[in-house]
């Protein structure tokens, strides 16, 4: 399949915003076009939300949450609608796909993993219904007192989703939030609302409570009203350190709960005992996933100082036999970036690279045999200092910054010394210094030989890189309020 192709958006009602059950008309006639990156062509049009249709979806969110059923019915209850979420996700697996690629440009052939985990997401919260302990008796210290630690919805939640991965990252926070009995109003990124859209379409199909999830399209300035709407108990949001931080502010103010999942700047450290070729072919393997376009991204390489230029030669042969071109190609390992503007944010960290001094061992410009499309080749730096701006701002892009280190403590130091902590991987044949680097690590996750996260037992970061945690279990947590009861005696009820 090529782009050409896809003659047209199967996204159903881009003109209107999904709100208390119906599909509601803007209060403008504002809209936002979104690009096709590989084609620089307009790929879908939709309503661009001001601040009256935020405040419409947060009151219907608010009345569905004080007066309505969906707090009030069982765990198991809910999870029924979640099972009928995930059959339908799965369902329309072939539109989703074909939106993600074309509005992001990520391989066509990766898209339906990213839906299978937004399906997983969904079973898996209605699992956790018949076994997370939603209430308990606890002893009391009061006498003749029986205590119980109840856990309750947090309330009204603002799901801000990122325009990397729509249609997972919104499954990490409208599931666990569902399940919980939380009512939700989901932000949709301008430059991707595609897989935000098809998702209301399902909430309408399976048949959820008017209000339980409402779900529009805006930018930058409407998305802070959002945030600073008192009717919203938690945010939960996706995205850059940057704005995680402008969120934290305005949350303090007013004591709102939040979720941050931020930025990272996440370090490979191959210890000696490595092979390099395998190294180099893990890394390129996950340098490309969508383009680089990824929080948890392997881009500072540390590796022994006297193995260092054998990992560039074999890190430089590996990148540049990447095939960059059309994501929905056959036999294409790499897409364009998602935009314009990220694009010339990547090639000018590209070029600070180089007034720096760090040398360019592959990639460094725009591939010669495309014309059009926001393309980059995978690109590799070699002798860079864990000083250089490279090695210290997220790029987010196909790029890898490859750092030497004299000796393993080092190595660990060099990984550390980031303001971000949100993923991380040790490359050795010995477990248990896999383990024991690992553990010297401030990182949320760290992976063995490889690019490995397991959302289903949690995923988040130390430092900068974020607050709270999402995935399996600990991605309950944060939508659940916990309470204290102090009664004469249990009640017949209670588990």
């Amino acid at each position: 399949m090529s782009v050409a192709t896809l003659q047209r958006s199967p996204v159903a009602h881009p003109d209107r915003f999904f709100i208390d059950g119906q599909w509601v008309a803007p209060s403008s006639s504002a809209t936002i076009d979104v690009i096709n990156p590989t084609t620089e062509e307009v790929f879908l049009t939709v309503a661009e939300a001001q601040n009256a249709d935020i405040d419409r979806a947060v009151d219907a969110a608010r009345r569905a949450f004080d007066k309505g059923p969906w707090p009030r019915m069982t765990p198991a209850e809910r999870a029924h609608y979640l099972r009928a979420i995930a059959q339908e996700i799965s369902a329309r697996m072939g539109d989703i796909g074909d939106v993600w690629t074309s509005q992001m440009g990520g391989l066509r052939a990766q898209a339906d993993g990213m839906i299978h985990h937004a399906a997983f997401n969904y079973n898996f919260y209605a699992d956790l219904a018949d076994s997370f302990v939603f209430e308990e008796v606890r002893p009391s210290m009061n006498p003749g007192k029986t205590g119980m630690l109840v856990r309750e919805p947090v309330g009204v939640v603002a799901a801000i989703i990122p325009w990397n991965g729509p249609v997972a990252l919104t499954s990490n926070k409208v599931a666990p939030a569902l399940l919980a009995g939380c009512t939700i109003v989901v932000k949709l990124s301008p430059e991707a609302p595609g897989e935000g859209l098809i998702l209301a379409e399902i909430c309408e199909k399976v048949g959820l409570p008017a209000g339980v999830v409402n779900v529009l399209t805006s930018d930058r300035a409407a998305s802070e009203h959002l945030v600073r709407n008192p009717a919203v108990d938690k945010v939960s949001f996706t995205g850059s350190s940057a704005a995680g931080k402008t969120i934290a502010s305005i949350c303090g103010e007013r004591i709102a709960r939040y979720t941050l999942e931020l930025g990272g700047k996440s370090a490979a450290v191959i210890l000696d005992d490595y092979d390099l070729g395998a190294a180099a072919k893990a890394l390129a393997q996950q340098s490309v996933n969508l383009t680089g376009q990824v929080c948890a991204s392997l881009t500072r390489i540390v590796v022994p100082r006297h193995r260092h230029d054998e990992l560039v030669e074999a890190m430089a042969a590996t990148y540049s036999a990447i095939r960059v071109g059309d994501p929905f190609a056959e036999g294409t390992e790499m897409g364009p970036l998602a935009m314009r503007r990220q694009r010339d944010r990547v090639e000018s960290y590209i070029e600070q690279g180089r007034q720096a001094g760090a040398r360019i061992a592959a990639g460094g410009g725009r591939p010669a045999h495309l014309n059009r499309g926001f393309f980059v080749e995978p690109t590799v730096f070699a002798d860079v200092s864990n000083d250089m701006v490279i090695a210290r701002e997220e790029i987010f892009g196909p790029v890898a910054s490859v750092i030497p280190a004299d000796n393993e403590q080092h190595a660990i130091d060099i990984a550390n010394d980031t303001v971000f902590g949100l993923n991380a991987a040790v490359f050795t044949h010995d477990n248990d210094r896999a383990y024991w680097v690992a553990r010297q690590l401030r990182s949320g996750s760290v992976g063995h030989n490889g690019f490995f996260l397991d959302p289903s037992i949690a995923f988040g970061g130390f430092k900068q890189s974020g607050i709270g945690r999402e995935g399996g279990v600990e991605g309950l947590y944060p939508y659940l309020e916990t309470k204290t009861l102090i009664l004469d005696g249990a009640p017949s009820n209670s588990k």
